[in-house]
């Protein structure tokens, strides 16, 4: 099996271009990398991974931020808006109270348009260029459209976002509209608003930018890149356990993708691969039911409901990707209510540090292992936070605290303080 950890290195085929390609996940049938556009396989509907001749290590990475990790990327620079290079904070008082060895939050919302989803349009959008499409699209229910419009102008290109209405934060939609974006709210759920994007990318009439393109997952393997590098130098040794939300399952496909080619090139044990932990919201769970059920592929949930707007889909597209990655790095999957989810988020705050709800998910369900005893006290431990505060600010207002009025002056402020 191609995505097993101990897949033996690809050999380069003849449609290879400069040593790299597209090759179909369940039947191996390979395809030249920016000769057509292509979303899946022509020959079967599987997914496509992008693969390279020449595999770097450690020691081939230089610079900073995504293009930092060139050598493991299509090409050697992208539209970029200097994204990547995102903090690994430390939080003491969570780590005390979950009572691990170390914990660590790489916090992806300090990328430029506040989420991961940055890392991927870099590559995404320079794939574009070079395919020679005129517009860009997108489903979304956020990340993803705020990211595509900010890469889009960058890269002087038209972009379309198709949004679930009534259901994206405001923050997320401002940030699309202002980069240029045409915007169209559809009367229905983000699977649906895939269907459709899937559909017109189909019929020629946009380049789909969504996590099905094989090319944006190779910019978001980067996260995966930067935590082994900051624990090796802070720890001398990769984390035990990487835990994630999981929406449309791209960063768990993606961080597998990155591991398996560091044990392709000898560059990462396999028996060191971090264990791959996705948390989803209890009313957006199917990867969970797959791993709970020991099933090959997930059951799309028509209806999908959870304050974490970000995770909120039913039908991951990257399942396919991401089931082997947890199963084959001995992960797991959790739910989490949406209490529980709020309650991270207050806790990850009080660390100083402020992320929107689906991005908390990943300490919540780290707690929620860790009590039911699945995660060990000796472990070393990144949580993934996907995207920023600000993101969803009606969110974090619900689950701040409220102002209190006072009068205009000093002695009214001092009996405040005083209750």
């Amino acid at each position: 099996m191609s995505l097993s950890l101990s897949a033996e290195r690809p050999e380069r085929p003849d449609d290879a271009d400069d040593g790299v390609w597209l090759e179909c996940i369940e039947c191996g049938e390979t395809f030249a990398p920016f000769d057509d556009v292509r979303y899946t396989c022509d020959e079967c509907d599987g997914l496509l991974e992008v693969r390279y001749a020449d595999l770097p290590t450690f020691d081939d990475f230089e610079g900073r931020g995504v293009w930092r990790y060139a050598d493991a990327l299509p090409f050697e620079s992208g539209v970029s808006i200097q994204e990547g290079a995102t903090p690994l904070y430390e939080v003491p008082r969570l780590e005390d109270e979950i009572g691990i060895e170390a914990l660590r939050i790489k916090h992806e919302g300090m990328n430029p348009t506040g989420s991961f989803k940055d890392r991927g349009m870099t590559v995404g959008v320079r794939v574009a260029t070079e395919l020679g499409v005129g517009r860009l699209a997108c489903a979304s229910t956020g990340n993803t459209s705020a990211a595509l419009a900010a890469y889009g102008s960058r890269g002087g290109m038209q972009t379309l976002v198709l949004l679930p209405a009534g259901k994206v934060a405001a923050g997320k939609i401002a940030q699309a509209s202002l980069h240029g974006a045409r915007i169209l709210e559809v009367d229905g759920n983000f699977d649906a608003c895939l269907d459709i994007v899937q559909e017109l990318a189909g019929q020629g009439e946009a380049y789909l930018l969504n996590s099905l393109n094989p090319f944006r997952l190779e910019g978001q393997k980067t996260i995966g890149l930067e935590i082994l590098e900051g624990f090796l130098a802070d720890y001398d040794t990769v984390p035990d356990r990487i835990v994630l939300p999981v929406g449309n399952a791209g960063n768990t496909s993606a961080l597998y993708k990155a591991f398996r080619e560091l044990v392709q090139a000898g560059a990462l044990d396999e028996a060191d691969v971090p264990k791959l932990t996705g948390v989803q919201a209890e009313g957006a769970a199917p990867m969970v039911e797959a791993i709970e059920n020991g099933a090959d592929e997930v059951r799309r949930w028509e209806d999908v409901e959870t304050r974490a707007t970000a995770i909120r889909i039913g039908n991951p597209v990257n399942a396919p990707k991401a089931l082997p990655g947890i199963r084959e790095t001995g992960g797991t999957a959790v739910a989490v209510s949406d209490a529980e989810i709020t309650a991270a988020q207050r806790d990850i705050a009080g660390e100083g540090i402020g992320v929107e709800p689906a991005s908390a998910a990943s300490v919540a369900g780290l707690r929620k292992l860790r009590a039911e005893g699945v995660v060990d006290d000796d472990e070393r431990v990144a949580c993934l936070t996907t995207g920023h505060l600000l993101k969803d600010p009606d969110a974090a207002a619900a689950a701040g605290s409220e102002p209190d009025p006072v009068p205009a002056e000093t002695d009214g402020v001092l009996e405040q303080l005083a209750e």
